[in-house]
């Protein structure tokens, strides 16, 4: 299996939570991620592209696992920091 997914990544845990609430209430996870996101890949709203397994840390690769497509996980910690997850692609 290989997923497709843009995260927004930040270093509080507040923040994340407060940034996907805002998601929740309608707000736009692209520009949430070009203005808060720490990843380089704020740049293209969080896309990381595709991954397969073992190319993500366990925690967040967990999480797209256990994401359908267009889903948006909770808070996730890694030694990275808080991520917000967007699954936006699967295949075998």
């Amino acid at each position: 299996m290989e997923w497709r997914a843009s995260h927004i990544l930040v270093s509080d845990r507040g923040l994340a939570q407060q940034l996907l609430n805002r998601i929740k209430q309608g707000a736009n996870f692209e520009s949430l991620a070009r203005e808060y996101s720490t990843c380089p890949s704020k740049s293209s709203g969080g896309d990381l592209g595709w991954f397969g397994p073992g190319k993500m840390v366990a925690p967040f690769e967990s999480a797209c696992r256990n994401l359908g497509v267009g889903s948006i996980s909770d808070v996730v910690q890694t030694q990275f920091g808080y991520h917000i997850i967007k699954v936006t692609g699967k295949r075998p």
